[in-house]
């Protein structure tokens, strides 16, 4: 236990200088840090809600609206697969949560049900939801010709189950887009999820890009009646719906409405990228399709010369330009009163994905920065009162050896902030308990250590011996105490959520620094000093 050979000194110098290095950053300004090299370390620990303020919001999925698109789905697929067979039909919608169509003429009523049964889409089987797949609809047939199409329980419980797991992944990406740092986001219950982002000054900005389910679909526009005449009454023609501008005047009002066919020619799922751009000066935002989308953007807009093609977002009718030639290329300009500020955001929800379902605020809280401060004023007063408390302690019990531990702590604390700054860990106020925490714990193996060197000194060894026994013989104890606070550190990660997982990150880190700087800084310490002093009697 005693000797170290040379490589062993180098990398316990190495692992020390490093902790040193990585906490450095911590002692900059934000912009100084931000501004060093990459080859530099300047990476500086994360801090939580509690202690830098940011915003706090529950949302609500509703994932209702997933089952009523796939309703409306279908009535556009019945729709098309009854003129397909030539089958005529009357009464055609949603009725109950159900589709209802009733066909007029008795005999081509199986070939209808037939034409209805292709529209089929299998569900996968899921063990952990106890989803057993299948076909996602039933078709059933009653009186007066009557066909009634419902959706099956399981089909409606995977849409639901993914309706949740998608919005999770999206609002994930559209939050990591707007550059804040460790932002939490976990599923609460059935269809919450729960967001808290440290550090975001315009929560308001967060809420309007959450709000937006941001499906941006393109149709073509019905030209067969005018926006004007179904305002005065008009029938609106089957298959086509009436639609906002996304341009509103100053009362609120939409500026102008579109008649457009429900028809999604292309859709944004078929998106690459979007990014703000500006044309004749004006903010625009450009769009990239893959592969399969630039093939169907081409062959519409081949297809509707001086037609004008209408791009949809959330139901609102963006822009409408005329298709002046084939856009083969897959990309495009999305134009419109864009200000910069709303032309970021929208190139950013693009590219993000859209929401399969709308999201509701449940709850919205924004803590301020001056709680932080004060969290942070008080943890490091604790810090420094417990650090001092110990080193005294340690130097009036144990001496020159106490004097080693203490050395040992202050380096176990840069090893606490360095591994958390390389790790990106976010430190919170529990996780500034733990610091403290690991603080008191820090010493526990130099005193198992220095008690044990005690009695074999009391016993007659010699320093050389009583220090080679008193190291072996605590090193099991220590072993074995460390790896019961670690188990438990590890428990509360995996089983607890947000402060919990702080405290139990931080306090994992200060058990194995701890355990390193004890066992191995403080005995180095103390055997370089034992070779070139050769006391006859240990100080302890």
């Amino acid at each position: 236990m005693l000797y170290f050979a040379r490589w062993k000194i180098i990398l316990v110098i190495v692992v020390c200088l490093a902790g040193l290095i990585f906490t450095i950053p911590n002692f900059l300004a934000d912009q100084t840090a931000e501004g060093l090299p990459d080859w530099l370390p300047h990476k500086q620990v994360n801090l939580g809600l509690d202690l830098q303020g940011g915003s706090h919001l529950l949302l609500e999925v509703e994932v209702e609206a997933v089952v009523e698109e796939r309703l409306e789905a279908l009535v556009q697929s019945v729709r098309e697969a009854l003129r397909g067979k030539r089958i005529r039909y009357r009464k055609l919608g949603i009725n109950d949560g159900a589709v209802t169509v009733q066909i007029t003429r008795t005999p081509q009523l199986e070939a209808a049900v037939e034409a209805i049964d292709d529209l089929a889409v299998t569900v996968a089987s899921n063990a952990l939801t106890g989803i057993t797949g299948g076909r996602d609809i039933e078709v059933t047939t009653e009186d007066e010709n009557r066909i009634v199409v419902t959706l099956t329980e399981d089909a409606i419980l995977e849409r639901k189950r993914s309706a949740i797991e998608q919005s999770i992944e999206i609002v994930r990406r559209r939050i990591d887009e707007l550059g804040t740092r460790e932002p939490t986001i976990q599923r609460q219950g059935d269809q919450r999820i729960l967001i808290q982002v440290p550090g975001l000054q315009d929560p308001r900005r967060l809420k309007s890009i959450l709000g937006k389910t941001a499906k941006m679909v393109f149709r073509l526009v019905d030209l067969t009646v005018s926006p004007a005449q179904i305002l005065q009454g008009s029938r609106t023609p089957p298959g086509s719906a009436l639609l906002e501008s996304d341009d509103r005047n100053p009362d609120g009002t939409p500026a102008d409405y579109y008649v457009v066919r429900k028809r999604v020619m292309v859709s944004g799922e078929n998106l690459l990228d979007s990014q703000p751009t500006y044309q004749d000066g004006r903010p625009v935002v450009s769009f990239r399709f893959d592969s399969v989308g630039a093939k169907r953007f081409g062959d519409v807009t081949a297809k509707n010369v001086d037609k004008p093609f209408a791009i949809v977002l959330d139901n609102r009718v963006i822009s409408a330009p005329v298709i002046q030639e084939p856009i083969l290329g897959g990309t495009g300009i999305i134009s419109g009163r864009f200000t910069v500020q709303t032309a970021q955001d929208l190139a950013l929800l693009l590219r993000a994905g859209a929401l399969p379902a709308p999201l509701k605020i449940l709850e919205e809280r924004t803590v301020g920065p001056a709680l932080g401060a004060d969290s942070i004023a008080a943890g490091k007063i604790a810090c420094i009162i417990a650090f001092a408390a110990v080193m005294v302690f340690m130097v009036l019990a144990y001496g020159l050896f106490g004097l080693a531990a203490d050395i040992a702590l202050l380096i176990n604390l840069f090893l606490i902030m360095g591994a958390l700054s390389v790790l990106q860990a976010t430190l919170t106020l529990p996780g500034i308990a733990g610091i403290v925490l690991t603080i008191g714990m820090a010493v526990d193996a130099n005193v198992l250590v220095f008690e044990r060197i005690r009695e074999e000194v009391a016993t007659g060894k010699t320093p050389f011996a009583a220090m080679e026994a008193g190291y072996q013989q605590a090193f099991r104890t220590i072993l074995d105490a460390n790896i019961t606070t670690f188990i438990a550190a590890a428990i509360l990660f995996a089983m607890g959520s947000g402060p919990i997982k702080g405290f139990a990150v931080t306090l994992a880190i200060g058990i194995l620094t701890s355990v390193f700087t004890a066992v191995t800084v403080t005995r180095l310490m103390l055997v370089v000093w034992l070779r070139r002093s050769r006391p006859a009697a240990l100080p302890i």
